[in-house]
């Protein structure tokens, strides 16, 4: 059954459709799995295991997805009935009252949910320490943080308890846990995945839902699950010729790669295992054909950006806390927060209207100065974290800035691209002397997806990943 374990999960729904196993066969190993490791790991905050077999008994066996385990990031991912904590003392009790609309399809998809992931408070962070609940470690080396803020989705995959698992990614937060734990985190474009019903563009359309997964087919054939707008969403994503899952193996033709290394704007320095990292990936893809060159958008190097991306979060999670208030019944005050969220929610409490505005509006130029870049080339390849894999409290509890600090290091390379709205996927390709992941991203037009999944699987079928945590 260990053996199933290590399938991804087309893999284990092949395996089911097959009736080499039942659904609940497939889902007491994993919930086995996860008795058995997470212990060590504290991935998991909340297990639904009970109710998860008595729904594997019932799923319908031609779901593309019959049977297969997975574990829900306890923010977003609403599921019904089940407590709700975004990794926060201030909703102790709290339940989710309906499914959110992804979670809807995944459970049409045939997927058995065992139970919610741990997150730090409010994902505003790049590592997943939560007072409420503990660090998440890295499987791969318990001393380390598993990335934030889907880092506890990110170990229970690496170790092998679910193939897949849902994330979100605000600022770096499906694509910095993929790099950290060694796997495929894809973040798509603006509008891909509904964030309803409950939210209609969380963080001003910054953050993205998705899933980490092991495989690139994965990361593909999930996200033709959950994709699509909604009735009632602010806007929606331009769509595909055709599944995503259908990209794998296609032929991406030679394509136009640009490179970066190093951070345009000079405040990030230079790791040397991002720059081994980088180059060994812009190496096998112009092995593979394509035109590769240094060089990225010009943008990427202007000042202010850190300082308007921060007001709009500050704004949001202000609003997040009035919102927490009339969900519990009574508000929200700053002491009863972690440090680095008292100091968002006083900001953001303190910001005019005109001023949030303002920021957005910066944002919305930036945008379109990015995205001229891509004018001239398909992809632009970068790491995926702009620090070296970091220890469990190594990121201080006030490090809030993205203007200093590991905070500003980390998300260097990830949040523009959620400011973009583009579609980014992190590969596993690196590691360290120690033997720890490290991840680089390739970035693509906004609605681009296709082109992602077509040379992510030529450099998987080229170099296959690495997933040793499981062992």
């Amino acid at each position: 059954m260990h053996d199933l374990l290590g399938l991804d999960a087309l893999g284990q729904a092949q395996a089911v459709s097959k009736g080499e196993v039942s659904p609940r066969e497939l889902a007491e190993a994993a919930i086995a799995r996860i008795e058995a490791c997470d212990g060590a790991i504290n991935a998991v905050v909340h297990r639904r295991f009970e109710r998860a077999l008595e729904e594997a008994d019932k799923v319908e066996l031609d779901a593309p997805f019959a049977g297969v385990p997975t574990l829900l990031k306890d923010l977003g991912w609403g599921m019904a009935g089940e407590p709700y904590r975004a990794g926060s003392r201030t909703l102790d009790g709290i339940s989710a009252e309906r499914d959110g609309y992804a979670v809807t399809r995944l459970r049409r998809a045939g997927f058995t949910i065992l139970g919610r992931t741990n997150t730090p408070e409010f994902g505003t962070a790049i590592t997943t320490e939560p007072v409420a609940f503990g660090p998440t470690r890295n499987p791969y080396d318990l001393r380390y943080s598993s990335g934030g803020s889907s880092g506890g989705s990110a170990a229970a995959v690496a170790a092998g308890m679910v193939a897949v698992a849902t994330a979100s990614d605000g600022g770096g937060s499906i694509r910095i846990p993929a790099s950290m734990c060694g796997l495929v985190g894809l973040k798509p474009s603006r509008g891909r995945v509904s964030s309803g019903p409950s939210a209609g563009e969380p963080w001003a359309g910054f953050s993205a839902a998705g899933l980490l997964c092991r495989t690139v087919r994965d990361s593909a054939a999930t996200l033709d699950v959950v994709a699509g707008a909604m009735p009632g969403d602010p806007y929606g994503a331009p769509a595909w010729r055709r599944p995503l899952a259908e990209e794998v193996g296609a032929d991406p033709g030679r394509l136009r790669i640009g490179f970066l290394t190093g951070h345009p704007d000079g405040t990030v320095p230079p790791e040397a295992d991002l720059v081994t990292a980088v180059t060994g990936a812009a190496g096998l893809l112009a092995a593979l054909g394509h035109d590769v060159e240094p060089g990225g958008p010009p943008a990427l190097a202007e000042d202010g950006f850190a300082a308007h991306f921060g007001t709009v979060v500050a704004a949001h999670v202000a609003a997040d806390l009035e919102d927490i208030g009339r969900w519990r019944g009574r508000p929200v005050e700053l002491d009863e927060l972690e440090t680095r969220n008292r100091i968002l929610g006083a900001a953001g409490r303190e910001l005019g209207a005109v001023g949030y505005l303002a920021s957005r509006d910066w944002i919305d130029g930036f945008r379109r100065r990015m995205a001229a870049w891509w004018n001239s080339h398909d992809l632009l390849l970068m790491p995926s974290l702009g620090v070296a894999p970091f220890r469990l409290g190594e990121l201080p509890a006030d490090d809030v800035s993205l203007s200093r600090g590991l905070t500003n290091q980390a998300v260097a390379f990830t949040s523009p691209i959620n400011a973009t709205g583009q579609p980014a996927i992190s590969l596993p390709l690196h590691r360290t002397a120690d033997g720890l992941p490290v991840g680089v991203q390739l970035v693509a037009a906004a609605g681009r997806e296709d082109l992602l999944i077509r040379v992510a699987a030529q450099i998987e079928e080229e170099r296959p990943f690495r997933h040793t945590a499981m062992r």
